[in-house]
Formats: C-alpha cells, sequence, structure tokens
C-alpha cells in the first residue's frame, strides 16, 4: 500500500525524469551568426584621421566658443535643434568611426614614412608606431576606448542640451586626441604640452585669486 509520502516521492521522479527527457531531445541553440566577410582596411591610420576623424571631430569642437571681433566678443553655440543634431552626427560618427582603428592598417600610404627624418625629427616613423603598439597593445586599445568615452559622454549632453557641459567635452576631446598623439606621433612635444598645461592651471589659479 503506497502512502501519501511515497506518492508525492514517485511523482517527483517521473517528473523529473519527464524533464531530463524534454531538455535530451530540445534542438540545440543556433550558433551565433558570423560577420559577413571579414573587415579590410581602405585607407591607412594617417588617412583614416585625416579623412574622416578629424573632420567630424570639428562638429564638437567649433560647437561652443567665443572670439574676439571690432564688434566684440562673439559667441558660438548651438541654438536650435538643427545646430544639436550636428554635434549628435559628430558625437555617433566618431563614437563609431573610432573603433576602426581596431581593424589592422597601415599607419600612413605607401611611401609615406611622417615626418621622421633627419636629426631629431618631430614624427615617429610608421615601422616605430607599430612597434610601439606590438609591445603594448593594451594602451593602445585604452587610447581608443578613451576617445570613444568622450564621445559617449557628448551624446548624453546632446540629449540635455548643455551649453557649459559641451564646451567642457570639448576639452576632455582635445586632451584625449592631444593623449594619443603624443604617445604614438609626435613624443618628442611631450615635455612642451605638458609645461603649456602647467603654465596654463597657474593662470587659471591666479584668476581666481
Amino acid at each position: 500500500m503506497l502512502t501519501g509520502n511515497r506518492l508525492v516521492a514517485g511523482a517527483g521522479v517521473l517528473l523529473l525524469a519527464a524533464l531530463a527527457s524534454h531538455c535530451a531531445q530540445a534542438p540545440a541553440s543556433p550558433p551565433a551568426p558570423a560577420l559577413w566577410g571579414d573587415m579590410k582596411a581602405l585607407v591607412s591610420v594617417k588617412e583614416l584621421m585625416a579623412d574622416m576623424i578629424d573632420p567630424i571631430s570639428d562638429n564638437i569642437f567649433d560647437a561652443v566658443g567665443w572670439e574676439i571681433t571690432n564688434k566684440g566678443i562673439v559667441e558660438t553655440r548651438p541654438r536650435t535643434d538643427d545646430d544639436w543634431a550636428k554635434v549628435k552626427i559628430g558625437a555617433v560618427t566618431l563614437a563609431e568611426g573610432i573603433y576602426l582603428l581596431k581593424v589592422p592598417r597601415p599607419w600612413a600610404p605607401p611611401g609615406d614614412v611622417n615626418n621622421s627624418t633627419g636629426p631629431n625629427p618631430p614624427e615617429l616613423s610608421p615601422t616605430q608606431i607599430q612597434a610601439m603598439v606590438d609591445k603594448d597593445p593594451v594602451l593602445w586599445n585604452a587610447k581608443i576606448e578613451a576617445l570613444r568615452n568622450v564621445a559617449l559622454e557628448v551624446l548624453e549632453i546632446v540629449k540635455r542640451k548643455d551649453v557649459d557641459e559641451l564646451f567642457a567635452a570639448g576639452e576632455d576631446l582635445d586632451k584625449a586626441c592631444e593623449g594619443c598623439h603624443l604617445e604614438y606621433w609626435y613624443p618628442g612635444d611631450r615635455k612642451a604640452v605638458e609645461e603649456d598645461a602647467r603654465q596654463k592651471a597657474r593662470f587659471e589659479k591666479a584668476e581666481k585669486k
């Protein structure tokens, strides 16, 4: 004679068996779809920067500013929806486009060795840059992510339409760009740039007093 406890236990065994059978018969999850072909670079890093990254960044750099003219101080700022849309285009293109630097590509066009010849050349050659990236690829990716983070920051600022924050983000973008260039393109300028930054900081500190 089966008791209530035995009936419950038996039902549990049958349930587990049914679940196991269902799992065994369930079709496997389909594999993640592969990319339609490998990404192949069209231009060098130098050309990508000159013809895409640098021009589109002006949508952010030029969005806020002040100019002293004969008529006084002329202020530039986003005022219309179209103005803010232009800033957004810059941020989206920058955020997506900077990831193209993760695609292997030459550093400069064929035959272009940058301004890397002669005594005390101001720029590194493509061979020197490649050696640095090969030695520390994590740093190269970190520089890419730093610039992308600024672009993402600008996208959030566009939602709020905050002009002051946009001006500050322009400075962040300049630092991200310069930080990468000083590492891989013209590291010889690092001391001069750092000294300029120290003088600027001292001037701003004196103005606040």
